[in-house]
């Protein structure tokens, strides 16, 4: 059976979450600082996992500009904690500004700049419930690390996973696109994980640690 599209389904998609006032403000921060925030698609898809699977545990590879911390925080229990790592100091600074503006306890947060690789491995074995990676930096050593650091059943979100679709054009050959490209194929190939990619922002992969 053929399916007709009769709409634009993406923009659709991407207007359907509701960013709340201080979303709007780390957004609008972000893109002054060149920050690599989620759409806001991604924003409730991440907003949505964290409700599903209940996450008090939370690691973010790419802070941004707290954009997609605050969808986090809007979907996780009241206990829940952030770890979030940026190589960017004024990505780390800013998002820190917004989750002190929105009421966030700092006890909730924890924002490191360093080196991304040098900082995950220093990071507790089995102890999260959701990695979320955006930065391609590092992020095929990032993946890997990334089933050590989350707990059995826990989640994998790859943000921009296909870079609006410069992944899956073969003529692409830089770095970020092949680092996207390896990894998402590691993931695949890995019978540990159960995973679906989905057309949402960037293209997001979602997999879960079996």
């Amino acid at each position: 059976m053929t399916t007709i599209n009769r709409g634009d389904m993406s923009a659709f998609s991407e207007n359907f979450p509701h960013e709340d006032f201080f979303m709007q403000q780390a957004r609008k921060n972000g893109a002054e600082i060149s920050a690599p925030d989620p759409t806001m698609g991604i924003g409730g898809l991440i907003n949505f996992l964290v409700g599903l699977i209940g996450a008090k545990s939370i690691v973010e590879i790419g802070t941004g500009s707290g954009v997609s911390g605050l969808w986090a925080f809007n979907g996780a229990p009241k206990d829940a904690t952030l770890t979030s790592i940026d190589s960017e100091r004024e990505h780390s600074a800013s998002a820190k500004e917004i989750f002190e503006e929105a009421g966030i306890s700092p006890q909730r947060f924890r924002l490191i700049t360093g080196n991304i690789i040098e900082v995950v491995g220093k990071l507790a074995d089995s102890n999260y419930d959701l990695m979320i990676v955006r930065s391609p930096k590092d992020m095929v050593d990032v993946v890997q690390e990334s089933f050590r650091l989350l707990k059995d059943g826990g989640v994998l979100l790859i943000d921009n996973a296909l870079d609006g679709g410069k992944v899956v054009d073969p003529t692409q050959r830089d770095f970020e696109t092949i680092a996207r490209r390896d990894s998402i194929k590691a993931i695949k190939e890995d019978s540990r994980w159960s995973s679906t990619l989905l057309p949402i922002g960037g293209g997001a992969l979602v997999a879960r640690k079996i």
